[in-house]
This record gives structure tokens, C-alpha cells and sequence, in this order.
């Protein structure tokens, strides 16, 4: 019979030779669809795997990811999908809903309806306090339509570009949209438009092409800052950006993908990128350039594969 001390000497041995359970996989939805029930359950509330303040980044993906949802979106049903892909995938993701008038609603959240430049000094606020949790020199920026451009403000005149790795794009619109003749109608009647749209949203008649904000934004050096790596990821099926070359940009520290370029399968529309499983390998390639995989092309309906 074994003495007490060896029982208790195994008993430790085999506490520790115990391995630690891995943390669960997310469940990565491939359709937009599933952001209506997840908004029904958590209205407003964080994607799965976002807004975990505890999480340090590793050193394989220093950056941590701040998701940046589109006009009349918000964090829940615009990032169901990249949220827990980016988790799963290792990085420390961080999301807000940005741009709410007044008090949020309670059963849905549109953001992104203030003017730009105020939704930008929200969002520096916001990435200063990721840096300040996580303890990161630098955060990766994910955006999906005026989430790929309303950021750029913050980057060019709110100090953002010594705070920002990578800057990656869904659907872009650095040169606006025409979005079927409205810019020039705008042009026509903005003293007739102005004083009834902007109270609803001040966003809105920022993103047409030729306004002021996206004037002030192609000024100076321009819209993509030096020591940022910008990736755009466009659609040729964009049915809001208009035309959907609007989201290509030039310079050194910029690329431009058009998926289907190398997937003529992929038919997803403006929103349907949010859950494109095409548009996501990009995505992890341009935040982890130095461990490219190849892309495959996966047949994709107009909201996702």
C-alpha cells in the first residue's frame, strides 16, 4: 500500500499534467441573415467574441481589431459574422455602435447618422481606450462603408495615424457615391436639402460625391496617410456605392482587390460583404501579410456564402 504522501504526490502531478481546456470555437455565420436574430436576443449588444477588455493581444497579432460598422448599422448585425472570425483566428476584436442621436432605441440602433467628423472624435475616444486596456501600441481598423471612410478622419486630422497598423475596407467609397444621380441633384438643391436632412442625418449627403467632407478629406497629402497599410475589398455587384470604383484608392501603402477579379462566383452586393466568405480571406491576409494564405473561391449568393 502507498503512504499518504505518495498518494497525494501523484494526485498533484496529475493536476497539473492535466491539460487546459482550449477556449470554445465561435460558430462563424456565412449569411447577413444572421444578424436579425441576433439583434432580436442582445439588442445593440457586442458581436460574439468583441469587446472582451481583458484580452491581450499576442505577439503573432499585436494590433488589436476595432470593427467599424456602415450607415443606419450598427455592431450587432454588422459584424456577426467578423467578429468571431477574427476571434477564432487569435486576434483581441473590439466594436462600437458610433453616430446615435439621442438616446438609443430600444429595439434597434441605427448608427452612423451624425456628421462624420463628430462620429470620428467618438471613435478616437474609443480606440484610446482599447490601447489603454489592451495595453497595444496599435489597432487594426475592419470598416464596411462609411465605416471604411469615417475613420479616415480620424486617422488625417484627429492624430489617428500614429495609432493605427492596418486600415482594411469592406465596400470603400473614398470618392463618394452618385447613388443614381443624387450627388448632382444634391448639388442643385443643397440650401433646399441642408436644413431638412441633417437632423436626421448629418452623414448622409457627406458621402455623395464632390462634397465638402470628401473634398477636405482628398486635401493636403490626401486620404491615405503615410505608416498606414490600407486594403480596399470591393464588389462589382455595389448597388450603393456608385460607381464601385469609387473604393479604390492609389499610393504606395495602398491595395485594391474587386473579388471578382479572381471569383467570378462571388455575386455578393454592398451589405452582403459583411458576411462574404471571399471578402474574409482578403481580410486576414491584409491583416497578417507576412502569412498570406491562398483565397479559394467560394460561390456566393448577393448577402453571403
Amino acid at each position: 500500500m502507498r503512504s499518504l504522501s505518495t498518494v497525494i504526490l501523484a494526485a498533484v502531478l496529475a493536476l497539473f499534467a492535466t491539460p487546459v481546456a482550449q477556449a470554445a470555437t465561435l460558430a462563424v455565420p456565412w449569411n447577413l441573415l444572421a444578424a436579425l436574430p441576433a439583434q432580436l436576443a442582445n439588442p445593440g449588444g457586442p458581436p460574439p467574441g468583441a469587446n472582451d477588455w481583458s484580452c491581450r493581444p499576442s505577439a503573432a497579432h499585436p494590433s488589436p481589431v476595432v470593427l467599424v460598422h456602415g450607415l443606419g448599422a450598427n455592431q450587432t448585425v454588422n459584424w456577426q459574422t467578423y467578429s468571431p472570425l477574427l476571434k477564432n483566428n487569435g486576434y483581441c476584436v473590439f466594436s462600437l455602435t458610433y453616430g446615435v442621436p439621442g438616446d438609443p432605441l430600444p429595439i434597434y440602433q441605427p448608427g452612423g447618422l451624425v456628421r462624420m467628423e463628430d462620429s470620428a472624435a467618438e471613435f478616437s475616444r474609443f480606440v484610446d481606450k482599447v490601447l489603454a486596456a489592451t495595453g497595444a501600441a496599435k489597432v487594426s481598423i475592419l470598416g464596411h462603408s462609411e465605416g471604411t471612410v469615417m475613420p479616415s478622419y480620424y486617422v488625417k486630422f484627429l492624430g489617428g495615424a500614429s495609432k493605427v497598423d492596418k486600415y482594411v475596407g469592406l465596400t470603400p467609397l473614398w470618392d463618394g457615391t452618385t447613388l443614381y444621380g443624387l450627388s448632382h441633384v444634391y448639388k442643385w438643391g443643397q440650401s433646399i436639402v441642408d436644413p431638412i436632412l441633417n437632423p436626421l442625418c448629418g452623414s448622409c449627403t457627406e458621402f455623395l460625391a464632390g462634397s465638402d467632407f470628401l473634398t477636405k478629406m482628398k486635401s493636403g497629402n490626401g486620404q491615405f496617410q503615410p505608416g498606414v497599410q490600407y486594403t480596399n475589398i470591393l464588389t462589382r455587384y455595389d448597388e450603393l456605392v456608385i460607381p464601385y470604383t469609387s473604393g479604390k484608392g492609389t499610393g504606395p501603402n495602398v491595395r485594391n482587390i474587386v473579388l471578382q477579379d479572381t471569383c467570378p462566383l462571388d455575386f455578393a452586393e454592398h451589405a452582403g460583404l459583411a458576411a462574404d466568405r471571399n471578402a474574409a480571406g482578403h481580410v486576414l491576409n491584409a491583416l497578417d501579410p507576412a502569412h498570406t494564405r491562398p483565397v479559394p473561391c467560394h460561390p456566393a449568393g448577393p448577402l453571403g456564402s
